[in-house]
């Protein structure tokens, strides 16, 4: 009687749910088709809350016993059929493969599958939820969905028919519906396949990670023990291709066992969706009061944050550009579910690599998706066997991907092989990757091409007082041009920002850098500045998932070509991602006139380094001309940025004719 109930349960939830029309319709897709199918499958819909509202057994029974629950709603479909007259062709119950898709689980901590837990639970077959991070992913294969055996004795009754349909169920391998020791339950004879009749259905295998083992990935080491584990996805039929490399995800399924050469713990996804961070609900009151004292200016408030920014390597004070633009990179950064159009790619010139890359590290674990690429590891994807029996191709995602949406520290250029170097200016320039597969070498009738767009912005630096490259310096011919003779000259066209940072460069005083190093010896913890105790990481780390993640249009005010003043080909890319970026880090939805201006500069900086001093000649030092002690000395930045405006204008007016400042309107 408990059986009967819960099919009238069934029945009543299909019907109230809409279920049942769907239902319908895929059977007179079924009907109206001239092939003979040995199996029919069908996707049911299921909210979870509602069935238990409705029938609190049946419930249970769809949340804890879900190969069951689809037995139950198999034996209402095949009695809604023959009833309606449906499939003619249908002739047992067991024809019917029901697949039930669960909306969501209950958001309860029994449900979970937490990856950094142990032990795993994977012997109850039951629905759990779990959230990861794509690594690596095959190629699509075939594998069997159901199939029609025959008592091989003709006598049998059962050498017609379809009494014996075998369907494949989450966890069984290829090997638990397609056999040859299969014997038939009345006389004992083995069991012969219709070929004729096998579904085939489509197959993937992902690998996915918990987003907390990021910080294997970060460079991050606290000391404290560490378990990484990584866990297999088999995506089958419509969930094939549903999910990309780089990409968070909130997966539910019932898992299971895979015995390769070790045993490893997977999941047959039962539905996929993507993970949407919550936007934090705003910024810190240090942040909001420091906003507030700077509201009468454009440019006072992105330039404290990079003055006191990461006071934990570097004094405040020093470094100023490079924080500056390491600051407009990180806003620049997105969910990693959403498309990145705008990236700050950043190649640094510098004899101080130890404090570079102390800065570059502390800055990339500011965001969830700041990736540290190990040296001994791959940038760009790579490809290597399948070793879940599948037979296909397994694509590893490479530190570029998995850095989707953030940032890809890459450290010293010097350290990466000419060929790694040639594929990163190709990446840059192109912002995607492509994979060949050689069919001969992987088992494959065909060659294929995969090509993964690369969403990240890469960060490197140079050391030019290395003794090999003191010793091949070149006399520079041009004013201000940089000697970056060793480093590929496309290479350094493709990085949108190049920043110089050594010893004589601006804004980079010596004498407070080695007092702060010589602190820091002594007592590592402690809080060197007011400003390091007023704004800390967690502020900056606050500041920036509330810019990338919070959804804002940008607009623009002002549209100034100045590539109808002079040549340059990055402008467009490079000068509207930096002035988005400016306007992020001010906190400001709209993109004014005034950061289109510190644009200009960065840019114009980055291309004196690289060519010489252009028509537009700026000063090494002019996006920080003096050292901020005070408000007095941010009144005359403010004082020279505004004169530097002024002759931007007077310059397009000169050497761009047609350009035009647009209203607000336009």
């Amino acid at each position: 009687m408990s059986n009967l109930k819960m099919k009238e349960a069934a029945l009543i939830y299909l019907d109230r749910s809409g279920g049942l029309q769907k239902f319908v319709d895929d059977c007179k897709y079924y009907n109206d088709s001239k092939q003979s199918y040995a199996v029919y499958r069908f996707n049911i819909l299921i909210n979870p809350s509602n069935v238990v509202e409705l029938d609190a057994e049946l419930g249970n029974y769809i949340l804890h016993q879900p190969l069951r629950a689809a037995q139950v709603f198999q034996s209402v479909c095949f009695i809604a059929v023959k009833t309606l007259s449906l499939i003619g062709q249908l002739q047992t119950e067991t024809q019917i493969n029901i697949v039930l898709k669960l909306t969501h689980l209950p958001p309860l901590p029994s449900y979970g599958l937490d990856l950094c837990t142990f032990p795993l639970d994977y012997t109850s077959q039951r629905f759990y939820m779990m959230q990861g991070i794509v690594i690596a992913m095959t190629t699509v294969t075939k594998y069997t969905q159901g199939a029609r055996f025959l008592c091989s004795d003709e006598a049998c009754p059962l050498s017609q028919g379809f009494q014996y349909i075998r369907v494949h169920v989450p966890g069984a391998t290829e090997s638990a519906t397609i056999r040859n020791d299969f014997l038939c339950n009345v006389c004992a004879s083995s069991l012969q396949e219709d070929r004729k009749f096998r579904v085939l259905g489509d197959k993937q295998v992902v690998e996915v990670i918990t987003a907390k083992a990021l910080g294997a990935f970060q460079g991050v080491s606290n000391n404290q023990p560490f378990r990484f584990q990584s866990l297999i996805i088999f995506l089958r039929d419509e969930l094939v291709n549903k999910m990309s490399i780089g990409k968070e995800y909130k997966i539910i399924g019932i898992p299971t066992c895979v015995k390769t050469s070790q045993t490893t713990v997977c999941i047959e996804a039962n539905s996929i969706t993507f993970y949407n961070p919550k936007v934090p609900s705003g910024i810190s009151d240090n942040f909001k009061c420091l906003l507030s004292l700077t509201s009468s200016s454009c440019w006072k408030f992105s330039a404290i944050l990079a003055n006191i920014f990461a006071s934990q390597i570097v004094p405040p004070g020093t470094y100023n550009l490079l924080k500056l633009c390491l600051l407009m990179s990180l806003v620049q950064t997105r969910d990693p579910n959403q498309e990145l159009e705008d990236c700050l790619d950043i190649l640094i010139i510098t004899n101080d690599t130890l404090l570079v890359d102390r800065l570059l590290n502390f800055s990339v674990n500011l965001i969830p998706r700041g990736i540290h690429h190990p040296v001994s590891s791959e940038i760009f994807p790579t490809l290597s066997k399948n070793k879940y029996g599948t037979g296909a191709v397994s694509i590893q995602a490479g530190s570029a991907l998995l850095a989707k949406g953030g940032i890809c520290f890459i450290g010293d250029l010097s350290s990466h092989r000419k060929d790694k170097l040639e594929q990163l200016q190709s990446v840059l320039e192109s912002r995607s990757i492509t994979v060949y597969i050689p069919g001969k070498k992987f088992g494959e009738d065909v060659d294929q091409q995969m090509t993964f767009p690369v969403q990240c912005s890469f960060w490197s630096f140079v050391d030019m007082d290395s003794s090999s490259r003191r010793n091949a310096q070149k006399t520079n011919n041009l004013i201000g041009q940089m000697d970056c003779s060793l480093i590929p000259a496309n290479l350094v066209e493709a990085f949108g920002l190049l920043i110089n940072c050594n010893e004589s460069s601006p804004c980079n005083p010596l004498l407070p850098t080695v007092h702060h190093t010589l602190k820091k010896a002594i007592d590592p913890e402690e809080l060197l500045y007011v400003a390091s105790k007023q704004f800390r990481t967690e502020d900056f780390e606050k500041i920036l998932l509330f810019r990338n993640l919070s959804i804002v249009k940008l607009k623009y005010l002002v549209r100034i070509d100045i590539q109808k003043a002079e040549d340059t080909g990055n402008w467009k890319l490079c000068g509207v991602s930096l002035s988005e970026a400016h306007a992020r880090l001010s906190l400001r939805n709209k993109v004014l006139k005034e950061d289109v201006l510190i644009a200009v500069l960065l840019f114009e900086t980055s291309l004196t380094l690289k060519y010489g001093a252009t028509l537009f000649c700026v000063a090494p030092n002019a996006v920080f001309p003096f050292e901020l002690y005070n408000e007095e000395y941010l009144e005359q930045r403010d004082l020279y940025l505004n004169q530097c405006q002024q002759q931007l204008q007077q310059f397009i007016a000169t050497y761009g004719p047609g350009t035009t400042i647009f209203s607000s309107d336009e």
